[in-house]
């Protein structure tokens, strides 16, 4: 007789102290299979006897309950051994699933998942498990909502856990459950259509597990489209019974009324562990703009939300908000990326310019929201690798900011200048205000107006002092001293680009907007931005011809070529405003 079998005998015969003692034994041999990588044929002759212990009619109830305490878990590590031994785990895990009390099976079924094992990298550990759930929420009698409330959390922890690395390729087990986190949602709408759809928690709740799945199997395998989009499609059903709509999911609207009901009256902080439903909210708009058959599941019509959302700047601004989610996305695929930028360029792209922004709105609440939008627009700016997407990004991104009251604009590009670590997005922020500059340069006065020249005074904030800013955060950062070179060759050469057109546009236009032509605005620019950087540049062009035959030698003396250029034009626009300056 084998150790198995001896303590199934010892169960079935012995008092209750036993069979506490028995199970014990049992639970440590079975350990001792998994643990010590015995054969895929011990595993599944364990297994196989277990079953047929487990099915015989003359097994008491007590003693299945008791078992069932302990024997998931051991059993779901065996069945990582092969297949048939995983279709032999299952088999024993769903039939105390058919014995058990359902409320025993959840938190039974949940203590397995989080308990520390071996097997906890595995997905075809949890795989069972997540079956398992799916069939127990739906044989749950009382307070299903309260049950499902309590196990959410455990399942989405355990596909974060398991999916978190995006590198890793992910092979059939790791589709196999994420297939089964969809039958839990199957499982989930089987139960509020059983409560005749009366349990608005439950079913909120419902919504915003599948709007977390979905951004988990985009993370996961959204590249893989072959792949994502059945999933897409069977998630796109549970979208619509959950009453989402396309244009409540790219606003954020719905979402934000499920966890506004769930929220309510509770103590607890289950629904942090729904950290990812915004760019769920986001992606279940994308996959049904990239794929026509979950778009007609979900029997919505996108065309008509992109017009309206072009024709609606509030609803605009809140759409760029949830869409920020994906492209701050650090695991979600480039592809799906390149789609959301599709997207919000074809919303932006219909968008009618408004010359006058309606006075009566306080935009101020939106600032946030649309800095952190625009900063996420960058990461594709910079780090995608197609050009061809880097490009429409960039364009994308100032269509967004061209969205913008000219006040807004100007705080937003000076926010993200300041927080900007990287020399070339610095250099492209400072091009754009030098682009807005030159769109909102107020029309020179009239000879016969010579009162209204006088005044100097400007509507548009970037006709201002406030402007100089932007060229003294880098050529003088806050941090002291001047610029470091040659890391940061292109903010450097835009700064002193962007102050270059400045002085001759105000010279020209005989105006004094920025309050450039000052002396004593001259005289600190000179003093404090120009004649310290020139230093610097000597010293480093000084240091690298020392080994002009090294390449990187060659490069920086390269780079500083044009930097020193309008440096020392530059330099001779001030001395020469100097002199006439007052």
């Amino acid at each position: 007789m084998s150790e198995s079998q001896h303590s199934q005998h010892s169960i079935a015969n012995g008092d209750f102290k036993q069979t506490e003692e028995s199970i014990s034994i049992l639970v440590q041999f079975l350990d001792s299979v998994s643990d010590e990588h015995e054969s895929e044929d011990s595993a599944f002759e364990v297994l196989s006897e277990m079953y047929q212990y487990l099915i015989s009619p003359s097994l008491d109830q007590a003693v299945i309950d008791a078992l069932a305490f302990e024997l998931p878990k051991a059993v779901a590590k065996l069945g990582c051994a092969s297949t048939r031994c995983f279709e032999n785990a299952e088999r024993i895990i769903n039939h105390f699933v058919k014995c058990c009390s359902p409320r025993d099976m959840v938190s039974i079924l949940c203590e397995a998942m989080t308990s520390s094992s071996d097997g906890f990298d595995n997905p075809s550990y949890f795989t069972p498990l997540f079956g398992a759930l799916a069939q127990v929420f739906e044989a749950v009698q009382r307070r299903p909502f309260e049950q499902v409330k309590a196990a959410l959390p455990v399942v989405l922890k355990v596909l974060e856990a398991i999916l978190s690395n995006p590198e890793d390729e992910k092979d059939t087990s790791s589709v196999d459950l994420l297939n089964k986190s969809i039958l839990i949602a199957h499982s989930l709408k089987t139960i509020c259509i059983k409560l005749d759809h009366k349990d608005k928690k439950l079913i909120a709740l419902s919504g915003l597990y599948v709007l977390q799945i979905t951004a988990i199997i985009s993370n996961s395998v959204g590249a893989q489209t072959s792949i994502c989009i059945p999933m897409m499609l069977q998630l796109s059903q549970f979208i619509h019974y959950c009453g989402f709509t396309y244009l409540g999911l790219i606003t954020g609207h719905e979402m934000d009324a499920a966890i506004e009901l769930l929220s309510e009256g509770n103590e607890d902080d289950y629904i942090s562990c729904f950290s990812y439903v915004r760019c769920g909210a986001a992606l279940t708009v994308i996959w049904g703009d990239l794929s026509s058959e979950v778009g007609d599941a979900i029997k919505q019509d996108l065309e008509a939300v992109k017009d309206e959302l072009s024709k609606n700047q509030i609803k605009r601004w809140e759409a760029v908000g949830m869409l920020k989610h994906m492209f701050a996305s650090t695991k979600l695929p480039w592809e799906l990326k390149r789609h959301a930028i599709d997207l919000l360029f074809s919303i932006m792209e219909g968008v009618v310019k408004q010359k006058d922004h309606d006075a009566s709105l306080d935009y101020s609440g939106y600032i946030p929201s649309l800095y952190a939008s625009l900063q996420a627009i960058q990461l594709v700016i910079v780090y995608a690798s197609d050009p061809l997407l880097r490009k429409k990004a960039f364009d994308t991104f100032k269509m967004v900011l061209a969205d913008l009251p000219s006040s807004l604009r100007f705080d937003i590009l000076m926010a993200l200048t300041r927080n900007s670590e990287l020399s070339s997005m610095i250099a492209i922020l400072l091009d754009c205000v030098k682009e807005e500059m030159h769109r909102e340069y107020p029309q020179k006065a009239s000879k016969e107006n010579e009162s209204a020249k006088a005044e100097n005074s400007s509507s548009s904030p970037f006709w201002t002092d406030k402007v100089l800013d932007f060229v003294e955060f880098v050529l003088k950062p806050p941090h002291g001293g001047p610029p470091v070179l040659p890391e940061f060759t292109d903010a450097v050469l835009s700064a002193l680009n962007l102050y270059r057109f400045i002085l001759i546009t105000e010279s020209s236009g005989n105006t004094n907007y920025s309050q450039v032509l000052s002396k004593n605005k001259l005289q600190k620019v000179l003093r404090e931005w120009l004649e310290p950087l020139r230093a610097l540049v000597y010293g480093v062009r000084a240091e690298n011809q020392e080994d002009n035959m090294n390449q990187p030698a060659f490069d920086t003396l390269c780079g500083l070529n044009p930097v020193e250029f309008v440096l020392y034009r530059c330099i001779e626009l001030v001395e020469e405003n100097l002199k006439h300056a007052i």
